[in-house]
């Protein structure tokens, strides 16, 4: 029996725009188990929302196109559903918790409308059962006197606890997957911690995948079973989150790491930093887009496009790099 409940192949999205076609994702695959957390990583632009955009039909059209690909889901490929088709999978199969709450939450419904809406709609239940719902899922994460603040509108609640009502929300119907985009944006260390842990309690009882989108590669370490690292619209490594942060194998990779804070280190020595800057997607890329980047470039990464490959004769991490990196 295949464990896999969602199986994404060759994913190719671009945007039409003045200047251009803008390629956003270029030839993502990746997969998904029953109760596991994949992190996808990786700078700003680097395609890692508009690959989830694209899995639920939310990418906007135009200017997006999805080219090519496919997103098998209990069996059905996402990107041939029509929207009413779309309707019944996100938020009762699928759920998503976006980056900005704030804008994701409507403000002029209380908690309980948005709330009760997604249970009513896809659960069918009563006014009243929708109602109690929704003050256990509240009183789950973690929000106080949850039957009075049912009653509350978004700006009446902090930054972490619209990201709680998101959280609430994206589980009422129980999916069996949720992809959690930058799910700790904006908020102070402590929230981040309680908001990755609650994910991790929930994720254990319910026995919900998680894909995890993210730059922080710090929240990664503490939650994910698998990481992707993503650079300009592709995969560039691949692996379970220990070899990773072990033994990176991708350039890229390697200087995010080397970005990160480290209490060992000298407090006067400045933070590593990535020279350059991420290629332009609206020109047709030839090699290895990181290679202006790279402090191991050579000249096969000038014409040479590297392709994901087993490292060290580790069938499960894989790097798309020229250059061989030590273990």
């Amino acid at each position: 029996m295949d464990a896999r409940i969602l199986a994404v192949d060759d994913l190719h999205v671009s945007f039409k725009t003045d200047d251009g076609f803008v390629r956003a994702v270029r030839g993502v695959s990746f997969d998904v188990a029953a109760g596991e957390t994949v992190a996808i990583v990786g700078e700003s632009g680097s395609g890692k929302s508009v690959t989830n955009l694209a899995m639920m039909g939310l990418v906007p059209k135009p200017p997006g196109i999805i080219e090519a690909g496919t997103a098998m889901f209990d069996g059905r490929d996402l990107l041939q559903l029509n929207e009413r088709e779309m309707q019944t999978i996100r938020g009762r199969h699928i759920a998503m918790i976006f980056q900005d709450p704030m804008t994701a939450l409507n403000p002029l419904m209380t908690i309980e409308q948005q709330l009760t809406e997604m249970t009513r709609l896809h659960l069918g239940l009563t006014k009243h059962d929708a109602r109690r719902r929704a003050i256990e899922m509240l009183g789950l994460v973690g929000i106080t006197a949850p039957e009075q603040r049912l009653r509350d509108y978004p700006h009446q609640f902090s930054g972490g606890m619209r990201q709680r009502v998101m959280i609430a929300m994206a589980l009422s119907c129980e999916p069996e997957l949720l992809i959690a985009d930058e799910p700790t944006t904006a908020l102070d260390v402590t929230i981040q911690a309680q908001i990755m842990d609650l994910l991790a309690d929930l994720q254990e009882r319910k026995g919900t995948a998680i894909v995890l989108i993210t730059h922080d590669l710090g929240v990664v370490a503490g939650v994910a079973d698998r990481v992707m690292v993503m650079y300009a619209g592709r995969i560039v490594e691949e692996s379970h989150v220990r070899p990773l942060f072990a033994s990176p194998q991708h350039p890229y990779t390697i200087g995010l790491l080397g970005s990160l804070p480290n209490v060992e280190s000298n407090r006067d020595e400045p933070l590593h930093a990535i020279p350059g800057q991420p290629p332009d997607m609206s020109l047709e890329l030839q090699g290895c887009s990181f290679r202006d980047r790279c402090p191991h470039a050579f000249e096969r990464c000038i014409s040479d496009d590297p392709i994901l490959t087993p490292r060290h004769g580790n069938e499960e991490h894989l790097a798309a790099c020229h250059a061989e990196m030590p273990q």
